[in-house]
């Protein structure tokens, strides 16, 4: 519902009635609403700019009681809607808590709300930190929120608002389910403010929250308050991407002229930044035909056009630290020398107490070098202080060129006047796939700096491989879909059943957007089916034969084609060994009784048999695709009800439930798992339940811990990874065993299967844990220092469940090894 819709004005009265001809409820109405404007009053009078429409027309519905739906894209300001439910909780007294898909976004909100707010009033909960946690405001990552609402933790009193950033995260593989896990179980006057990329179902995602929480309104923006004008990188021309005549998504006829010329022979080219002519060499006809800028002449040439800074995008982290050495090979310079001693300041401020010795480990040197003349890379790999350090320089416009790879595009605060793809496509680990237009309106979403720049540019580096035309459908395109990817798990399913009992969880899980999405689906497939139907009642009535039942006789037709089918397939697999195959002799048994049965069934002697066959043809293949969307119904109705009842069936077996009056409680056992999130929640909690980790020191406990939190990248290869021995081994082979059980158990209720142990960090982090060095921590382990870090703080998260689980011994255990590994550049990381 809009503004502008009746539905949405309905408490408005004409400007001439006076209050005293008005109900003592309509006049609390409107003395509500005037109070509620003034509230909105006050909150743009603290504001630099006035608010866009769809801003505003999202603040008023807050103000009307409502929750909201708010998709835009990004740099749109959509944080300005969460920052005014903000504004109301405090002028009403309430508490809201501000939600982030990563901690790295908690900490920059945090900040930014401290500053507004004060340090009394704001308060952040990442599990890393625990800082004013019961502050009026507090920011916090969606699991500490999740978590909160399953421990039906205090904190959750007298709470108002939550705003959920990134909402769109719903749809991630490994966490997508915390978000709707929140959404279904907050308190039912909580008012959610979800905040959103564009997406191409919003209405949907949004009639589902309307669903579950009640009064919401969607508010959709495509607008971009800051133009985006994009073109392509033919050599040293910059040519716009779209028809800059046209005021339709029309290819550039120049572009496309261009890359013709370019994809056939060796052109002369009089680039806008200096050009030139390039020769001809026999030895090279790709460099005849495609004459390409390398990276620093591609930031000089943007620098010169007043097009910094810039974002270049590259899928690669071994490609973005190249391109920065690649800059300082070539003597690129983007800094004043008043510039490089900030950066100079900033660093020695924010990098002071990384020990002296662990700094060429780390590649600070080089890194510094780079800063100070004004590029630098940002990815995964780095370490975290590292890369707050370039987001801040970056921020302040010090940094001029970050060459980073997609993940800085997930919602850091780095806006730029230019984005730059190297390419548009990418390695997933096992071939290169074309990225997608959500993908795309992602990246290029960074370009263009609210209050600053005027436009924002995104540049694509042209090579002979790309089509222009399916370069502008893909920028054209605003096809990102929000698809639940919501499944029950066994600490779900534990702390569900605990705090509503299996009924009604199971009643509870029904209404999430997974299932939503699966139902409407359904609708789908039902009309598909009636409309086949008719279709087929006409086949069936074209196929009438007066000797007997044809659909009969037209099943066994398809019977029999479908077994020569197979029957061929088989013999070409057997080979020479033709005459040895059993399942060969099968099919020609089973071939010749139908056929024997075909001779006999009366239609088979009809003087139109073969004509009854052609329609007979088209009903079976109707028949079958028929079929198959049945299945697919069965398959989708209530499908998410019956994974959890078949989860809470196998945890009955291992007595984590037991049946009570015709419901379930959790047993002792149970109580344990429902302190264990993560992907191997039953696994680790058998496996404390057992015992089989208590002969274990504490080096060894960290190395087994990494054996089930580590998933290594897919172009890590395979290998024999070195193993602690003793105690380690004795405890890595139960905890196998009992993984094989789970697998049985998991076959025996269909269930998805847990993957094997991946032990390629074991023998890293148990020296790390033992005391040694980080440099020959990293060569033992072959990972960067940024990943590194974010699995000892995954190992850390892991060994503090533990630790909490119950078990005295254990807890002993589990804290030992975190002091052990929680020291040097660890300890440093942590918090960041």
């Amino acid at each position: 519902m809009t503004s502008e819709e009746p539905g949405a004005r309905r408490n408005s009265l004409p400007k001439n009635q006076a209050l005293s001809e008005l109900s003592p409820s309509e006049r609390y109405r409107k003395a509500k609403a005037s109070r509620k404007d003034s509230e909105l009053s006050k909150f743009t009078e603290g504001l630099k700019f006035p608010l866009d429409p769809f801003q505003e027309e999202s603040c008023r519905a807050l103000e009307r009681g409502s929750g909201v739906l708010v998709a835009a894209p990004t740099g749109a300001g959509k944080t300005i809607v969460g920052e005014f439910a903000i504004h109301l909780a405090v002028s009403s007294g309430q508490k809201v808590f501000y939600t982030t898909p990563i901690k790295a976004l908690s900490n920059q909100k945090f900040q930014e709300l401290t500053k507004r707010y004060g340090k009394e009033r704001v308060g952040l909960l990442t599990g890393d930190t625990n800082n004013n946690s019961e502050a009026q405001i507090v920011v916090m990552t969606t699991e500490v929120l999740r978590n909160m609402i399953y421990a039906t933790s205090t904190s959750l009193r007298d709470l108002g608002y939550v705003v959920m950033d990134e909402v769109h995260y719903l749809a991630d593989r490994f966490r997508g389910a915390v978000w709707e896990e929140v959404i279904l179980h907050l308190p039912k006057d909580v008012k959610v403010v979800s905040l959103s990329a564009t997406v191409s179902n919003a209405e949907e995602f949004g009639a589902w929250l309307a669903e579950v929480r009640g009064n919401t309104e969607i508010i959709v923006s495509e607008h971009r308050p800051v133009p985006l004008h994009q073109h392509v990188l033919l050599g040293d021309e910059l040519l716009e991407l779209f028809d800059p005549s046209s005021k339709q998504l029309h290819v550039n006829p120049e572009l496309a002229r261009k890359h013709h010329a370019r994809s056939r022979g060796p052109i002369k080219s009089s680039g806008k930044w200096g050009g030139g002519s390039f020769k001809s060499d026999p030895r090279n006809r790709n460099q005849l035909n495609f004459p390409k800028l390398d990276k620093p002449e591609v930031v000089e040439m943007l620098a010169e056009g007043e097009l910094l800074p810039v974002i270049f995008f590259i899928f690669s982290r071994a490609g973005c630290e190249k391109a920065v050495e690649a800059c300082r090979r070539a003597g690129l310079r983007l800094t004043s020398r008043e510039e490089q001693l900030q950066i100079r300041a900033i660093v020695d401020e924010r990098c002071g107490s990384i020990a002296d010795e662990d700094l060429d480990t780390l590649g600070y040197f080089d890194w510094l070098a780079s800063l100070e003349r004004g590029y630098a890379a940002h990815h995964a790999g780095m370490l975290p202080a590292f890369k707050e350090v370039v987001e801040e320089l970056f921020l302040k416009k010090l940094v001029k060129a970050v060459f980073a790879t997609e993940t800085l595009a997930l919602g850091i605060n780095m806006p730029a006047r230019t984005v730059v793809l190297e390419r548009l496509d990418k390695f997933n680990g096992e071939s290169r796939v074309s990225i997608t237009p959500g993908e795309y309106t992602q990246l290029t979403g960074r370009a263009g700096r609210r209050g600053i720049d005027t436009e924002g540019h995104s540049v694509i580096l042209w090579g002979a491989q790309l089509d222009p035309n399916l370069v502008a459908g893909l920028a054209s395109k605003r096809l990102y879909p929000l698809n639940s990817s919501f499944k029950p798990t066994y600490n779900m399913a534990i702390n569900l059943t605990a705090a509503f009992g299996a009924s009604r969880a199971s009643a509870v899980l029904e209404k999430s957007f997974a299932q939503f999405q699966a139902d409407r689906s359904v609708v789908g497939l039902a009309r598909t089916i009636s409309e086949k139907q008719e279709s087929l009642e006409g086949y069936e009535e074209s196929m009438q034969c007066h000797l007997g039942d044809f659909v009969e006789y037209s099943a066994m037709r398809r019977e029999l084609s479908d077994l020569e089918r197979a029957g061929t397939q088989e013999r070409g697999r057997a080979g020479k060994d033709m005459r040895q195959s059993k399942s060969i002799r099968r099919l020609d048994s089973e071939i010749a009784e139908l056929k024997k049965r075909m001779r006999a069934h009366p239609s088979h002697g009809c003087a139109d048999r073969e004509s009854h066959a052609r329609w007979g043809e088209r009903y079976q293949k109707l028949r079958k695709e028929i079929d198959a969307a049945v299945t697919q119904i069965e398959s989708r109705t209530n499908q998410v009800a019956k994974t959890f009842q078949r989860i809470c069936q196998l945890l009955t077996d291992l007595d984590y439930m037991r049946e009570v009056d015709d419901d379930l409680e959790v047993t002792s056992s149970g109580d344990l798992l429902a302190k264990i999130y993560g992907e191997r929640d039953l696994l680790i909690a058998q496996c404390i339940n057992r015992g089989v980790w208590k002969n274990l020191d504490a080096a060894s406990m960290a190395a087994m811990g990494m054996a089930l939190v580590y998933e290594g990248r897919r172009d890590e290869g395979d290998y024999e990874p070195k193993l602690p021995k003793g105690a380690f081994i004795v405890a890595l082979e139960q905890t196998e065993e009992i993984q094989q059980e789970l697998l049985e158990l998991q076959t025996k209720y269909r269930l998805p299967k847990e993957t094997a142990l991946e032990l390629g960090a074991c023998w890293a982090f148990y020296r790390w844990a033992s005391g040694g060095r980080l440099d020959d921590v990293l060569k033992l382990s072959g990972l960067l220092p940024g990943d590194f870090i974010r699995w000892a703080k995954q190992l850390i998260d892991f060994l503090d469940q533990v630790a909490k689980a119950g078990d005295p011994e254990l807890k002993v255990l589990a804290q030992a090894a975190t002091d052990q590994v929680k020291r040097g550049i660890v300890a440093y990381s942590f918090y960041i």
